[in-house]
């Protein structure tokens, strides 16, 4: 008999975590949620409405097999450890766990790794606490909240126009691409004009006329400028001021998609997946390790536990000068302090010292992350910035420069900061100074630009949209729903984006639209502080929300089909394009009185002849759209590979070779070789 059990979400973190803690634990991992709603019920939500709301949860598919397992070695066990992520989510896991593997109330603790390392995970065991209801019903809550909407207004949207699917938060987002589009159609630029005179180190632009700001409209207002002005300028005012420039606070999960982004070009998916690999451990030259702290939390909070070595650190290492100190923060809305900033475990981790055991995104990111965290603590870089006003008949022109006296936090963080200097030469109050050139240029006013992914992520954060731990989903989302495209690295709604967003807002402006949807965020966690009743919130929301769902079945006008420009064969009516479960198909207009379905020719992308027959090996999809390689003589034939085969047999074994990752490996056999 095992005497402790710990149940954890990732297999990967699993390892790491029974390496630190011995022989009398057994780590074993749920690998993410075990239930979740079922489709059965009222509408398929899996939800009892008339009767509180009370949820019947399913198995996940696949998953049974993982809940016979851990239901005998809860049996096996004295003690379970219930260790799923230290978030919302993680909290009703653990519940999820504690209820369909029937422990008992006596017979588990609740264990929070808010970083995998020895001493962390050593102390946790020592500190265990109980799953806290409150989050469990927030987050419940909240997912009763996304099924009800998601399938009723997708089920509204797939029959009325098409479109594949809406939601809480995702329709929200989308909203919001749409608007600035629509803020950018209607754009009128306006014209304006800018007067530059050119020195010998130096330009100066006009800014005022007799104190007063100046707007040239047209190029009859620039021409009169120019007959006004001569070719000597008088130093009105030479300004030298000292600045501080401030480190930004270390990373919470919104910021660290945000920076990726811009600094790394990676999308909010990819950062948050290697995150979470920095998190759950990493095999380095001694030890295997978690590198940084949880990557779900909006706190920028740092431990004493971590501050203290890091300032020694930033001493031994930069000198005293370099000290910085700890910034506050002054936003406390939407904030859950649970953990800290996201942040190296250890700061004597340095990037370089890691850099061999990581891939080089990892290498990336973790350095990212490394250098941001040390940036905060660090003291604030100094600028001299220097501005100085030209008098030319009462036309004032301005130029400034700024010189970086101490680098401070920018020592670390040059890489993804710049601040070049600009060197202004030494000139006196009422120095003539004569211009080489005076040029005037017409511009006009821009419309705001397009969301990239970091700015609609920055945006959904501050209008307190949804959680930063969904974004990446949101954005993935509306994506592979072709709601929207990319164009050059920003978001433009396409039509059937646009048509969705217009039908919502048609039947249902007073649900889905910001204020709503951050009220919203704020019961939830009303609910996860004990202050507001689960099922009330439901109740209320229900309340508004399904008389208008019947409503918009009742009146949202259907869109007809597309007409193929083809007539159908064996009823003379117009052939159509409809949408099916498995993409687009042609199909008679006249169904279901003729049930006609034009058999499409699809391409089919050869890629050897089959080892097995006389037929060749093509690109195959599963029902559920994945990828795989099977014979063209199918069924008679069936070879089957997930991996794609190459024209080459195992010089081991003689079957077939397949390309996987980096890596050439035998069908068969163990051989391998790098590609």
């Amino acid at each position: 008999m095992s005497k402790h059990l710990v149940i954890v979400e990732s297999p990967s973190k699993s390892k790491t975590i029974e390496k630190y803690l011995g022989s009398d634990y057994k780590v074993v991992s749920s690998k993410g949620h075990i239930r979740d709603l079922a489709t059965s019920g009222k509408y398929g939500l899996g939800v009892d409405i008339e009767n509180g709301f009370k949820p019947n949860y399913i198995p996940i598919s696949g998953k049974k097999k993982v809940i016979t397992e851990l239901k005998k070695d809860v049996k096996d066990s004295d003690i379970v450890y219930l260790a799923s992520d230290p978030d919302r989510e993680g909290e009703a896991i653990a519940w999820h766990l504690k209820d369909a593997l029937g422990i008992s109330d006596n017979n588990y603790k609740r264990v929070l790794f808010n970083e995998i390392t020895h001493d962390k995970v050593i102390a946790a065991i020592n500190n265990p606490t109980v799953i806290d209801d409150n989050l469990v019903r927030s987050q419940e809550t909240r997912r009763i909240l996304d099924r009800i909407i998601g399938f009723r207004l997708s089920k509204l949207l797939q029959n009325k126009i098409g479109a594949k699917s809406a939601g809480r938060v995702q329709s929200v987002a989308l909203k919001l691409i749409v608007d600035r589009e629509r803020e950018i159609e209607a754009f009128n630029p306006e014209e304006y004009w800018t007067i530059t005179s050119k020195f010998d180190e130096f330009d100066a632009s006009l800014f005022k006329y007799k104190n007063k700001d100046i707007e040239l409209t047209c190029e009859e207002d620039a021409n009169k400028v120019l007959d006004n002005i001569e070719k000597d300028y008088t130093i009105e005012s030479i300004e030298q001021k000292a600045k501080n420039k401030k480190s930004k606070f270390p990373f919470i999960t919104s910021t660290l998609q945000q920076e990726a982004s811009t600094k790394l070009g990676f999308p909010a998916r990819k950062t948050m997946s290697i995150a979470q690999k920095l998190y759950e451990g990493i095999d380095l030259a001694n030890e295997t390790v978690g590198l940084i702290t949880y990557m779900r939390t909006d706190s920028v909070r740092l431990s004493d536990d971590f501050t203290k070595p890091a300032y020694k650190y930033i001493l031994d290492n930069y000198g005293k000068e370099y000290v910085g100190y700890i910034k506050k923060s002054k936003k406390t809305e939407n904030v859950q302090d649970a953990h800290e900033a996201i942040r190296p475990t250890s700061i004597m981790r340095e990037p370089i010292k890691v850099k061999e055991y990581l891939s080089n995104d990892e290498f990336k990111l973790y350095s990212l992350i490394y250098k941001r965290t040390l940036a905060s603590l660090m003291a604030d870089a100094k600028v001299n910035q220097t501005t100085i006003v030209l008098n030319n008949n009462n036309y004032k022109f301005k130029t400034t420069g700024q010189v970086l006296i101490f680098d401070g936090y920018l020592k670390v963080y040059k890489d993804y900061e710049s601040s070049e200097d600009k060197i202004l030469p030494e000139l006196k109050d009422g120095e003539i100074l004569t211009t080489n050139d005076v040029i005037k240029e017409q511009h006009f006013t821009k419309p705001p630009a397009r969301y990239t992914e970091a700015k609609l992520i920055k945006e959904l954060e501050e209008l307190g949209i949804g959680r930063p731990s969904t974004y990446a989903t949101i954005i993935d989302t509306i994506k592979q729903r072709n709601y929207v495209e990319l164009v050059e690295k920003k978001f433009k709604p396409t039509e059937i984006g646009i048509e969705t967003t217009d039908k919502l807002q048609e039947f249902f402006a007073d649900l889905i639209n910001v204020e709503y949807t951050r009220d919203m965020e704020e019961e939830l966690d009303d609910i996860a502080d004990g202050k507001l009743i689960w099922n009330n919130v439901l109740e209320e929301f229900y309340k508004l929300f399904e008389p208008r769902v019947k409503n918009a079945f009742d009146s949202m006008e259907k869109k007809a089909p597309v007409e193929t420009g083809e007539i159908c064969p064996e009823c003379g009516n117009p052939l159509v394009i409809r949408k099916g479960r498995y993409g687009e198909f042609t199909a008679c207009s006249n169904y279901p009185e003729c049930k006609y379905i034009k058999k499409e020719v699809k391409a089919v992308k050869e890629i050897m002849d089959c080892p097995n027959c006389d037929g060749k090996i093509i690109e195959r999809k599963t029902r559920k759209g994945k990828l795989f390689y099977g014979c063209s003589n199918y069924p008679k034939c069936k070879f089957a590979s997930w991996d794609m085969p190459i024209n080459e047999k195992c010089p081991q074994c003689g079957k077939i070779l397949v390309e996987k990752k980096d890596k050439i490996k035998c069908s068969e056999c163990s051989y391998e070789r790098e590609k």
